[in-house]
């Protein structure tokens, strides 16, 4: 009987053989599991870290760089567009031609057109190249030097007005009114616009 046999227990329950079984200690696998979670979460604050670094220096994405880019926006103007105008009404012979079939249009808005400074020059019924065929509310007809001045200051007068340029050598301008025409500009829209003609003001640099 081997020594490790219990007293009392006969030989039916004997312990044999020369090999016993192993205790191994349990393997920490909740350990395991934190401290791979606790290096994720340690390389995630560092990247978020870094891009808040970086929106810093660059100025991205902060409050602070938005009102810096604001504040630029204000402080660095682009210049006009489009240079003064500083042509006057009564520098510009306008010709007044009604090119619809409605009687009576060309002579009222060259009375109106002389109220508001213009010198007029003929008034009457449009050639045969645009009678009834200018279906907008009409046309600045003039030699290429009206589209440095006299242009723009007419069309103050009508909106929708189309710009054309013909061979004259003389510096006055024909308005001939189109079917679509019912009035000229009301008097302080185009008063208005003149200011802005004279005084164009500066475009942002950028959207604000």
């Amino acid at each position: 009987m081997s020594m490790l046999t219990p007293p009392g227990m006969g030989g039916k329950y004997r312990i044999t053989g020369d090999r016993y079984p192993r205790m191994r200690r349990p393997r920490r696998r909740g350990r395991i599991i934190l401290a791979a979670v606790a290096a994720v979460v340690a390389l995630s604050l560092a990247g978020w870290g870094t891009l808040q670094l970086i929106d810093v220096f660059t100025g991205d994405g902060t409050k602070s760089s938005a009102a810096a880019r604001k504040a630029d926006c204000k402080a660095e103007p682009k210049p006009a567009a489009l240079p003064p105008v500083s042509l006057k009404p009564g520098q510009i012979t306008v010709n007044v031609y009604n090119a619809t079939p409605r009687g009576g249009l060309a002579k009222a808005a060259a009375d109106e057109l002389k109220k508001r400074g213009f010198a007029i020059g003929k008034v009457g019924n449009a050639p045969e190249a645009y009678d009834k065929k200018v279906p907008g509310a009409g046309i600045l007809l003039g030699g290429p030097e009206a589209q440095r001045g006299a242009f723009r200051v007419l069309a103050t007068q009508l909106q929708g007005s189309q710009l054309k340029t013909d061979a004259r050598k003389t510096a006055d301008v024909d308005l001939i009114l189109g079917t679509a025409f019912k009035t000229l500009a009301p008097k302080k829209d185009s008063d208005a616009a003149l200011a802005t003609l004279a005084k164009p003001a500066p475009e942002p640099s950028a959207k604000c």
